[in-house]
């Protein structure tokens, strides 16, 4: 499968131990740099990775919550895997009422926790969760992000991170960027 002539599924190099579905935002395609080491991650870790490439734009006045489930729904159906995970960024991250639904677990990078649609889904999960946020985002919010660690989701705040897990300094950034891969390498690790 392609996207723009860009490979959108990847074979783990030995036996599957499931299948990834990776949802990205709105601006932020599976190629950028959180879901490119979530991607590296996941075949590591003998997981088969289904990237979804999406153009939000499109979504007319469709609801984004709905529009989101539409694509990870279709997806999730397309695969027939016993053993499905959703990694998700930001606008991907309204997923988490369907991988609730469905009994999915998931790594949300930069989850809308602003959102208590969100929010509310994630704490609903019975499943494995991995949230991933910055205090410098402000679509984060750490009240929420702590009553979900006490539900039981994993949780990496980073105190100077923003909605890209960045800051203004390129190193900082990288650095950052080193702490969620392996966040999200030890969850797979657990897993």
């Amino acid at each position: 499968m392609t996207f723009g002539g860009l490979p959108t599924r990847w074979e783990p190099p030995g036996a599957s131990r499931g299948v990834a579905l990776v949802a990205p935002g709105r601006a932020y395609s599976p190629s950028a740099p959180l879901l490119e080491f979530a991607r590296r991650a996941l075949l590591q870790h003998g997981f088969i990775v289904q990237q979804l490439w999406w153009d939000s734009t499109t979504r007319g006045e469709e609801d984004p919550g709905t529009w989101v489930r539409r694509h990870v729904a279709a997806a999730h159906a397309a695969e027939g895997a016993d053993r499905v995970l959703v990694v998700a960024k930001s606008l991907g991250t309204r997923a988490a009422a369907y991988a609730a639904e469905h009994g999915l677990d998931g790594v949300w990078l930069t989850p809308l926790l602003v959102e208590p649609v969100v929010a509310d889904a994630i704490g609903a999960h019975p499943g494995r969760q991995l949230l991933v946020g910055g205090l410098a985002d402000e679509l984060w919010d750490p009240g929420v992000a702590r009553a979900l660690a006490r539900g039981g989701c994993e949780v990496l705040e980073v105190p100077d991170a923003d909605h890209s897990m960045g800051t203004s300094d390129a190193v900082r950034t990288v650095e950052i960027h080193v702490e969620v891969a392996r966040a999200v390498d030890a969850f797979l690790a657990r897993a």
